[in-house]
């Protein structure tokens, strides 16, 4: 978290003061929306996510890129599908209206490298996003945002581990996500124990309370679940509650039903990626590059995560997300 809030600092500084004082990036909190811009501006940047419509963890991205985007006063679209070539095709429109730049999240990196490769091509400056932080570089993007996520899996594995879970379910919810399956390959490096995977639909919830409870009663050795996914967990929670077991179960990423549930004992703790900075940041280095050519990050990604919420925090998480910004 300190390194974040420096990164902002100083990014602050190169926007000309874009930063107010009293929504600062010393805080926690995003800043102000409604400042005022910079006098430069009249720049197009497309944002294009794999995350579908209402998903509440890409609903704040979308709020840090649109805020981000009134901040530095320039033109922000934010579109996203879940089917790779819709996503594609997505992209393709974005390079045909000639934005000067691009957001893009690669959940499944091979069926986006060509519409990605056609944005730089046609000389549209490209900055990943969340997914496939592996490709960024090679595909030609300028930097990419997000968490180290076999890092972020080994951490959720390791405080499993302290919690006395000996096996987990890992529950995949997006089935080709490269993001998921490094998640859970971490997690069973840092729990150094039996981590099977249960693949589920997100788009049917009812179905995955059902299955996870299905697994839960059938292997009374499964003592853990990890959801990978905000809607997912809330749904293995009630499958917990139905099983009658007493597997402690953690998350990644945040909704405000999963804080609630933290604070209320029934999700140990969620893997924060601190989603909001993958709108803000993207749009904020898009705007460097636009005015001065400056890239971040060295050729290395820039983590936004893990942060870990857990009840000791989650009153003061809870508050930041219903404001949309966590």
């Amino acid at each position: 978290m300190r390194r974040t809030r420096v990164v902002l600092a100083l990014l602050c500084a190169l926007t000309l003061g874009a930063c107010s004082s009293s929504g600062g990036a010393g805080t926690e909190s995003a800043p102000a929306s409604g400042s005022a811009p910079p006098a430069a501006g009249g720049a197009t940047f497309a944002v294009v996510t794999h995350g579908g419509a209402g998903d509440a963890f890409w609903d704040v991205v979308k709020n840090g890129a649109e805020a981000a985007g009134k901040q530095y006063g320039v033109t922000v679209t934010y579109q996203g599908d879940g089917d790779p070539g819709k996503q594609s095709q997505l992209i393709d429109q974005a390079v045909s209206q000639k934005v000067n730049g691009l957001v893009v999240s690669m959940a499944n990196p091979d069926a986006l490298k060509e519409a990605v490769g056609r944005a730089v091509a046609a000389g549209i400056p490209v900055v990943t996003i969340n997914s496939g932080a592996d490709s960024s570089k090679a595909f030609g993007a300028i930097t990419h945002v997000g968490q180290s996520e076999d890092v972020a899996g080994r951490g959720a594995g390791e405080q499993l581990k302290a919690a006395g879970v000996t096996k987990l379910l890992c529950v995949v919810h997006e089935a080709g996500n490269v993001g998921l399956d490094q998640r859970c390959k971490g997690a069973e490096q840092g729990l150094g124990g039996t981590v099977e995977r249960l693949q589920v639909d997100v788009g049917n919830l009812a179905d995955v309370t059902s299955k996870v409870t299905a697994k839960l009663q059938s292997d009374k050795q499964v003592n853990g679940v990890l959801a990978l996914n905000p809607a997912v967990a809330i749904a293995a929670r009630d499958a917990v509650k139905d099983s009658g077991s007493t597997a402690r179960l953690a998350t990644f990423d945040l909704s405000g039903d999963v804080v609630t549930a933290i604070k209320d004992g029934e999700i140990l703790f969620a893997v924060d990626q601190q989603q909001y900075l993958q709108g803000w940041l993207p749009i904020t280095f898009l705007t460097l590059y636009d005015r001065n050519l400056n890239t971040v990050g060295g050729g290395l990604p820039v983590n936004t995560g893990p942060g870990f919420v857990t009840k000791d925090n989650a009153e003061r998480v809870a508050k930041l997300a219903e404001a949309g910004t966590r």
